[in-house]
């Protein structure tokens, strides 16, 4: 580890700043920790002006543990459609059902039960804690890993839990008992809007830099260090966006694995030419009446990429049965009840009005 330690001087300085410069956020300065627990989650990976309307309509319909903890699976995932990472939300209401059984509807006011929480990892119930209860616990995301490695000039990989565990310890040690949730809020927004993760940082601005080591020395860009993740696999993959007049051909995903239990366009494993599409979706019991080629896409998870051409192809009205687990829906009936992750996203436009 580095031999440099977060001083203890930056705690005032940095609450100074951030009383007068922190950002107006609809989760924050509230003391509910209800709120706090739904906007972390759903920060994780994706930037705050994106979650805030997230945020908005997702209290708005479960302002409660209560009414997450008894909302519908569909309406839930048609919720959190657009952010991602559904395995949260699900695991967000297995935790609500948790509280409402053991808890009486309210987080725990302590932060190893916080822990045992399904979903809630060491951040999180530290920023619950300190947050919404006051209690004195670090929270350590990527952007205070970011802030602290550059402030002491630590050169040790982030991604490993002992580093994480030290920087824990070093912040433990400085934290103020008064102010706990100002503190790991002003630390988080340092490595927000001024300490940030792409481009320069922007020293000029920052409360603390004559604390920082690596700012006195010019070595801000070398920190933090971070291992490199191996590449992601390459998945080819065909989409069939399948229309009978306005309506359009949906499925639901497995109930486990990727995406799981989500609704996409039918699409299949490798690419496929005009014929060989053409031949699946007779086999689907559907008479084709014409196909064309739509533009290609792909989409980025953590461990894999896709890579899908697509085409869109009219059949005649269905007089049958289906031989698969399809539907035909119309937009408008979609949007209301069918979640459809972001990764056929560039094909929701080919979708019919009504």
């Amino acid at each position: 580890m580095s031999e440099e330690t977060v001083k203890k001087e930056i705690v005032e300085p940095l609450l100074t700043w951030y009383n007068a410069y922190k950002r107006d956020l609809p989760w924050r300065d509230k003391d509910n920790a209800y709120y706090t627990w739904v906007s972390e989650i759903m920060l994780q990976q994706t930037r705050v002006e994106a979650v805030k309307p997230y945020f908005q309509r997702f209290i708005s319909r479960l302002p409660d543990i209560q009414s997450l903890a008894v909302c519908p699976e569909e309406e839930l995932m048609k919720l959190w459609e657009g952010l991602g990472y559904y395995s949260r939300v699900r695991n967000m209401q297995k935790a609500a059902i948790q509280v409402a059984e053991q808890y009486d509807g309210q987080l725990p006011k302590d932060f190893e039960k916080l822990l045992s929480l399904k979903g809630i990892g060491r951040y999180t119930a530290g920023a619950i804690a300190s947050i919404a209860y006051r209690i004195p616990v670090p929270a350590v995301d990527g952007n205070v890993l970011r802030v602290v490695t550059r402030l002491t000039e630590n050169p040790q990989d982030i991604m490993k839990q002992s580093v994480r565990t030290e920087i824990e310890k070093q912040l433990s040690a400085i934290i103020p008992v008064s102010a706990p949730g100002d503190f790991n809020q002003a630390m988080m927004e340092l490595g927000a809007v001024i300490c940030g993760p792409s481009g320069p940082p922007r020293c000029a601005e920052c409360p603390v830099k004559e604390f920082c080591q690596a700012y006195i020395h010019g070595s801000q860009e070398a920190y933090p260090v971070k291992a490199k993740k191996k590449p992601r696999s390459i998945e080819e993959r065909t989409v069939l966006v399948i229309q009978d007049g306005s309506r359009t051909a949906l499925r639901k995903r497995p109930g486990k694995g990727l995406l799981a239990g989500l609704y996409e366009f039918p699409n299949l494993l490798g690419y496929y030419s005009r014929a060989q599409a053409l031949s699946y979706v007779k086999k689907l019991g559907l008479d084709p009446l014409y196909i064309q080629e739509l533009p290609d896409s792909k989409h980025i998870f953590s461990h894999i990429e896709w890579r899908m051409k697509a085409y869109q192809i009219k059949v005649a009205s269905l007089e049958g049965e289906l031989t698969q687990d399809f539907f035909f829906a119309g937009r408008q009936e979609t949007q209301q009840h069918y979640a459809i992750p972001s990764a056929f996203g560039a094909y929701l436009k080919y979708m019919k009005e009504t």
